[in-house]
C-alpha cells in the first residue's frame, strides 16, 4: 500500500481557525480558575466552624478536581484539524484489482439481547460494499455460542444472492435489509417477501428455541448443527468455524462470486480467561490470518450497519497516500432513529465527533471500537519494531494459497481459535488487541498511539455507519457504567496516561487520553455540587460569596464560561440547542449515577469484594418502550440501583429550592444563598423527567415506587449526616 505521490490527492487537512480563540480563552479562564482556588484556600484557613471547614473543603477538593479536567479537556482545543477525502481520484491512479483485501470482523455475545436477525442484517450491508468480491471477507464472532446466529448467517447467506445483485442494480446506498425496507416498504416485491420470509423463519427459530429439522436437510447443514450437542454450553465448548460462503464457489444470481462470510466460536472453558469482546477479536484475527489475511481489517459492532457502500474507497484515501505510520482510519458513531432531543445524548457529540476533531490535530483520535479500520500490521508492534508471531501463518505478510475450506487451513483455524493457545504468548499485551481494560477500544488505541502509530478521523457528510441506540435509561446506564470501570482500570495502571502516556505520547496528546481517563473522577464534584450547597441552604448557611461580593462575579463567569463554550461547539459541530441541553443533563447522570456506582465498583474489585464482569447492551426494541422513547419520555421501569443517586440529589434540590422561595416570601435576606439557590434552580430544570416520571407518570416506565421510597430516605440521611456535620 506504499505507492510513489499520487497525481491527483486523495484528501486534504483544514486547521480551523478557532484554535487561536480557544488558546485566548483558555489563558484567561486558567487565571479564574487559580483566583477561584486562591479563594478556596483563603475560605478553608480561616473557617470560624468545623462545619465550615468541612464545606470549604469539599469544595476545594471539588474545584480542584474540575480545574484538573478542565486542563485536561483543553488539550482537544489546542489544534483543531478537519480532514476531506477525495475517493473519485482513486480509480484515476489505481485499478479495482490493486485495492487491498479486506476483512470484516463482527463482533456478537448474545443471541437474545442481540437478535440474530441484527447481526445477519449488519453482515449482509458489509458484504454488499462497492467493493471487488475475490477481495471482500467477513467474520461473525459469536461470544455466545449460539446456533441460531449462525442459522441466521446462513440464510442471510443464501437471501445475499439476491439481495447483492439488487443493491448493485438499483445503485441504493443504504444496503442493510431491513433499514432499507423500512424506509422503501415495496409491499409486493419479490425481495421484499423473500427478506420476510427469512426473517420469520430465524425469529420462529430462536422463540421456539430449537432449529426445525427442515432446515438441516442437507449434510453440511447437519454437520454444523451437529456441534451443538447436550454438553456444548455458552461456557464451555469446543471451536466452532464455519465457512458460510466462499468467494469463487459461491455465486449470486447474475453469476457473480459471493464474497467470504466465516461464523467464528471461539473454544470457550471455564477454567481459562476469556478476556471478553478483546479475546474475541484476537481469535478472530488470528483465525483471519489462517483463512485471508487481508491487511486491511475492519471492525465492527453487531448492531452497526453499513449506510454507504462506498466507504471503502473513503478509507482508502487515506491509506493509499505513503503513510506508513497511519495505523487506523476512525469514521464516528452516528445513531438511526434519535428522537427530535436526544433524551439520552445517544449520539455522544463530544467524544465521537468533537473531541477527535482536536484529536486529529495531533496523532489522530482514539479508538471507536466500532467503525474503525486497521492495517493488520498495527497489531504486531511498534512502526519500527515487528514483534514476531508464534506461527509463520499469522504475520501480517504472510500469503494464504489454499482456499479457506482446505482441511489444514480449517484445522489450523481451529487451533488458534482454542481457549489455551493465548498461554505463554504476547497476546493481550504486546500482539492484538489489549486486555487489562474492560475498555479494551480505547486501552488498545491509547498503546497503539503510544508505539508510534497514527491515527485519523474520516467524517464524510453521510454517515457511513448507522448504530442502534438503547432507548431505556437503565441500559444506557449499564453501557457507561462498565466503561467507567475499564477506564479506571487504564487511570490507575502502569500505563496511565500522566505518566506513561506523557513519556511516549507528548503532554497535549496524553492530556487527550487523561480526559477520558479520569473522566470518572468528576463523579465526587458533581456529586459534592449536587448536595452540599442545598443542605447548607436548607440550614441557612452561607457556601458562596454574597450577590455584591466581587468574587460572586467570578463563579458567575467560570459557570457561563464553561456552558458557553461547550454550547457553542456542540453547534458548531452541527448539533442543536435542544440536544446540547439532553446532552449536558445526561452527562449529570450519567456522573450521579454509572459513574459514581462505576467508580464504588472498580474499588470493590481492587479490594477482592466483587469480580469484572461485561454486560452486553441490550439491543432488542419493546415497542412500548419505543413508543415513549419517541414522545420524548425517559425509560425507566426497572428498580436498578443506577436510579438511586440522581433521585436522591432530585429530591434534595427541589426541597432546597422550595424552602428557598418560602425564605424569600418571608422576607429574609438572601443575599448570601443566591448562588446556592442558582444552584439549586438548575438542579431543578434538569430533574424535570425525574420528577415526572417519580410522580406525574403511571405508564411502565415511570420510577418504581421502591426507588422513590430509598431515595427519599437516603435523601433523609445525607441531610441529616451534613446538618451535623454544619453544626459542629
Amino acid at each position: 500500500m506504499e505507492n510513489s505521490t499520487p497525481k491527483f490527492p486523495f484528501n486534504s487537512s483544514k486547521r480551523l481557525r478557532r484554535r487561536f480563540l480557544n488558546r485566548a480563552f483558555a489563558v484567561i479562564y486558567a487565571f479564574a480558575i487559580l483566583a477561584l482556588l486562591y479563594h478556596h484556600v483563603e475560605t478553608v484557613l480561616h473557617s470560624p466552624t468545623y462545619g465550615a471547614f468541612f464545606i470549604s473543603t469539599s469544595l476545594l477538593i471539588s474545584d480542584i478536581i474540575l480545574g484538573f479536567m478542565w486542563l485536561n479537556s483543553q488539550s482537544f482545543r489546542m489544534n483543531p484539524v478537519i480532514k476531506d477525502v477525495f475517493p473519485e481520484n482513486l480509480e484515476k491512479h489505481f485499478d479495482r484489482k490493486d485495492f487491498p483485501a479486506l476483512d470484516t470482523f463482527i463482533c456478537t455475545a448474545d443471541p437474545y439481547k442481540e437478535p440474530p436477525m441484527t447481526v445477519a442484517n449488519t453482515a449482509l450491508s458489509v458484504m454488499a460494499y462497492d467493493y471487488p468480491a475475490e477481495k471482500l471477507s467477513v467474520y461473525v464472532s459469536d461470544d455466545g455460542g449460539s446456533e441460531f446466529t449462525l442459522f441466521a448467517l446462513m440464510e442471510a447467506a443464501k437471501f445475499g444472492s439476491y439481495w447483492l445483485p439488487f443493491c448493485r442494480e438499483n445503485k441504493i446506498m443504504n444496503r442493510c435489509p431491513e433499514a432499507y425496507f423500512r424506509s422503501n416498504p415495496l409491499p409486493d416485491s419479490k425481495i421484499k417477501m423473500m427478506y420476510e420470509s427469512m426473517k420469520r423463519r430465524v425469529e420462529n427459530s430462536v422463540e421456539k428455541g430449537q432449529i426445525l429439522d427442515e432446515y438441516k436437510t442437507s449434510e453440511e447443514a447437519a454437520e454444523a448443527f451437529g456441534k451443538w450437542n447436550q454438553g456444548f454450553t455458552r461456557q464451555d465448548h469446543p471451536a466452532v468455524i464455519k465457512v458460510v460462503s466462499q468467494t469463487g464457489n459461491d455465486k449470486d444470481i447474475r453469476g457473480h462470486s459471493m464474497p467470504n462470510l466465516v461464523y467464528v466460536s471461539r473454544e470457550k472453558c471455564r477454567t481459562s480467561e476469556h478476556h471478553f469482546k478483546a479475546g474475541a477479536l484476537n481469535a478472530l484475527l488470528r483465525v483471519s490470518a489462517v483463512m485471508t489475511n487481508a491487511p486491511i481489517i475492519l471492525t465492527l459492532d453487531c448492531d452497526m450497519i453499513s449506510n454507504d457502500p462506498s466507504t471503502p474507497h473513503q478509507m482508502l484515501c487515506h491509506f493509499m497516500d505513503n503513510s506508513p505510520k497511519l495505523g487506523f482510519v476512525q469514521f464516528p458513531q452516528r445513531f438511526d432513529g434519535l428522537n427530535k432531543a436526544d433524551i439520552y445524548a445517544s449520539e455522544f457529540r463530544r467524544p465521537f465527533h468533537i473531541n477527535p476533531v482536536g484529536m486529529n490535530g495531533l496523532s489522530g483520535p482514539d479508538y471507536f471500537g466500532t467503525g474503525t479500520f486497521f492495517r493488520r500490521r498495527i497489531f504486531y508492534g511498534a512502526p519500527s519494531s515487528f514483534i514476531q508471531p508464534e506461527i509463520l501463518e499469522l504475520r501480517p505478510d504472510h500469503v494464504v494459497e489454499k482456499s479457506i475450506k482446505n482441511q489444514p487451513i480449517l484445522e489450523l483455524a481451529h487451533h488458534v481459535a482454542g481457549c489455551n493457545y493465548e498461554n505463554q504468548t504476547s497476546w493481550g499485551s504486546k500482539i492484538g488487541f489489549r486486555y487489562g481494560s474492560l475498555v479494551e477500544d480505547f486501552y488498545t488505541g491509547y498503546l497503539l498511539h503510544c508505539e508510534g502509530w497514527k491515527s485519523v478521523l474520516c467524517n464524510p457528510d453521510r454517515a457511513s455507519f448507522l448504530c442502534e441506540m438503547p432507548i431505556s435509561l437503565n441500559d444506557v446506564l449499564n453501557q457507561t457504567k462498565r466503561w467507567t470501570v475499564g477506564l479506571l482500570e487504564v487511570s490507575f495502571s502502569k500505563h496511565c496516561p500522566l505518566v506513561f502516556g506523557v513519556w511516549f505520547l507528548g503532554p497535549l496528546k496524553a492530556q487527550c487520553y487523561a480526559y477520558y481517563a479520569f473522566g470518572p473522577l468528576l463523579s465526587f464534584p458533581i456529586a459534592v455540587y449536587a448536595c452540599l450547597p442545598q443542605i447548607a441552604l436548607l440550614n441557612n448557611f452561607s457556601v458562596f460569596p454574597k450577590v455584591w461580593d466581587p468574587w460572586f462575579s467570578l463563579y458567575i463567569f467560570l459557570f457561563l464560561g464553561a456552558y458557553g463554550q461547550d454550547c457553542l461547539e456542540f453547534i458548531l459541530a452541527q448539533g442543536t440547542i435542544l440536544r446540547w441541553w439532553s446532552d449536558q443533563r445526561i452527562w449529570l447522570i450519567r456522573l450521579l449515577s454509572s459513574d459514581l456506582l462505576g467508580s464504588l465498583e472498580y474499588i470493590a474489585n481492587h479490594l477482592g469484594i466483587s469480580t469484572r464482569g461485561f454486560e452486553v447492551t441490550n439491543k432488542v426494541v419493546d415497542n412500548e418502550q419505543n413508543k415513549r422513547y419517541y414522545e420524548g419520555k425517559f425509560e425507566f421501569g426497572v428498580p436498578s440501583p443506577n436510579f438511586v443517586p440522581f433521585s436522591t440529589a432530585a429530591i434534595l434540590n427541589l426541597t432546597a429550592l422550595i424552602m428557598g422561595f418560602l425564605k424569600i416570601l418571608w422576607n429574609e435576606n438572601l443575599d448570601s444563598l443566591i448562588i446556592q439557590m442558582l444552584i439549586a434552580s438548575f438542579g431543578v430544570v434538569n430533574c424535570l423527567p425525574i420528577y415526572e416520571a417519580m410522580v406525574l407518570r403511571s405508564d411502565n416506565g415511570r420510577i418504581p415506587i421502591k426507588i422513590t421510597i430509598i431515595s427519599v430516605s437516603l435523601a433523609w440521611v445525607v441531610y441529616a449526616a451534613v446538618s451535623f456535620i454544619l453544626k459542629l
